[in-house]
């Protein structure tokens, strides 16, 4: 049962694990040192991705007086999301349990010895990469409410939030859930990342409103310079987000490296061809945020297109989440500080449909792997991709807004006006980002 869990996170039918490599010693599947190998570096490669890649990012992107509070909030959900991971999030997310949610048998790793494996690599290595996941999802979010919300409420928002919409999700798609049952294709994060994440981080930008001056005055990043590092290690530790997510070190790991790269350089390009276009001059911050786009667009499609669906997706997310963004803030006037929805949350509703495209074997060079789970045809394949879309935006936002609220009676969500202009790094930290004097 546990390896058609782990068969459902890799996208291949069956209900058995079929992994070149694995290595076989009396019928049974024993460790292989080359995948655990890629494993550890792949985690270490996407805890990267949070510390310090997603924190200089957010950190850059918001004003120096706030910056600290950026960082502060991505090293403490790292804290807090490994710690709750450990205790029993691991658990829900991938123990047995039902349909819904993992039971809990793994709580603060029962049962889990040196000696215990997923596939060909030990439980324990992957306990950690799938850890790194739950840290930089709710990280994500905090580019929603950026510069606003009170540091007790993100904490305990983030805490309930990994509790009670990554971990069932995450069991839905990869732990033996019912979307994985129907042949979900999101190889790496487009629902239980991506999507979710976005979706949180609408929710939370309505409910607590925009920010103080929004609309009226520019409110521009304070040094990109931090920024464009950030998106850097980003795009790097990306291939150990997508390539480890083949959990082998073999041609599946290599080929969603390969068209991760391709969609990131492609979505770059064209979002800073459309700002050169649109406003006579290319902007770094636009170019960044195009590749980040199209790092979370490839995410679910990753291990099953190949380069020409890769290059295709890329062009598709650079323009369309470039105009999501637009819409969000100019239309719909929506303060969603980093854009995190439509980045992240488009990107992932937009690769997560278009996996279900470009995996099929009658698109040629554009095809990946095929409809391995035997669906058998590409309407076939696109509609379980759109319910997987729209069961995880329907779940998310409607359990962040009620985690919101709770959240909000307890001990307030957003901080008052005089310390929002005062700035978060002093008023909640008593600390500065920078001493220019």
């Amino acid at each position: 049962m546990y390896i058609k869990r782990v068969s459902n996170f890799l996208g291949v039918a069956g209900g058995a694990l079929c992994l070149p490599g694995v290595a076989l010693a009396g019928g049974e599947v024993t460790m292989s040192g080359a995948d655990t190998a890629w494993i550890l570096g792949s985690t270490a490669l996407v805890l990267f991705m949070t510390l310090p890649g997603l924190a200089l990012f957010y950190g850059g992107l918001v004003r120096t007086r706030n910056v600290l509070s950026v960082l502060m909030q991505c090293f403490a959900i790292a804290g807090v999301s490994s710690i709750l991971w450990l205790l029993f999030a691991y658990s829900l997310a991938f123990a047995e349990g039902n349909a819904l949610i993992g039971d809990l048998s793994k709580v603060m790793m029962a049962g889990v010895g040196r000696d215990s494996l997923v596939g060909t690599i030990p439980e324990s290595i992957f306990m950690l990469f799938q850890m790194t996941f739950a840290v930089i999802t709710p990280a994500l979010v905090i580019g929603g409410f950026a510069e606003r919300m009170k540091f007790s409420a993100m904490l305990i928002f983030s805490a309930l939030w990994l509790v009670f919409v990554y971990a069932p999700i995450t069991h839905w798609v990869w732990g033996g859930g019912w979307l994985g049952a129907m042949g979900l294709y999101d190889f790496a994060g487009g629902t239980v990342v991506h999507i979710t994440a976005g979706v949180a981080a609408l929710v939370a930008a309505i409910v607590l409103g925009p920010r103080r001056g929004f609309g009226s005055a520019a409110i521009m990043p304070h040094n990109m310079t931090m920024t464009v590092t950030g998106a850097g290690m980003l795009w790097v530790g990306w291939f150990g987000f997508n390539g480890g997510s083949a959990l082998a070190a073999d041609g599946t790991a290599a080929m969603a490296m390969l068209v991760t790269h391709i969609s990131a350089a492609t979505a770059a390009l064209t979002w800073m061809f459309i700002e050169w276009k649109r406003f006579g001059k290319p902007s770094m911050l636009g170019t960044v945020t195009g590749m980040v786009a199209g790092l979370g667009t490839i995410t679910p499609a990753s291990g099953f297109v190949g380069p020409g669906g890769a290059l295709v997706i890329g062009l598709l997310a650079g323009f369309v989440c470039f105009n999501a963004t637009q819409y969000i803030k100019q239309v719909l006037e929506i303060d969603d500080s980093l854009d995190v929805f439509p980045v992240h949350g488009v990107g992932g509703m937009l690769g997560t449909l278009l996996a279900g495209v470009f995996s099929s074997v009658s698109l040629g060079v554009f095809s990946g792997y095929g409809y391995a789970d035997g669906i058998g045809s590409m309407g076939g394949q696109v509609y379980v991709q759109l319910i997987g879309i729209f069961a995880t935006v329907a779940f998310t936002a409607a359990v962040t807004w009620g985690l919101l609220k709770v959240v909000d009676a307890v001990v307030g969500l957003r901080v008052s006006e005089e310390q929002e202009i005062e700035g978060l790094d002093l008023a909640l930290h008593e600390e500065r980002g920078y001493n220019l004097q």
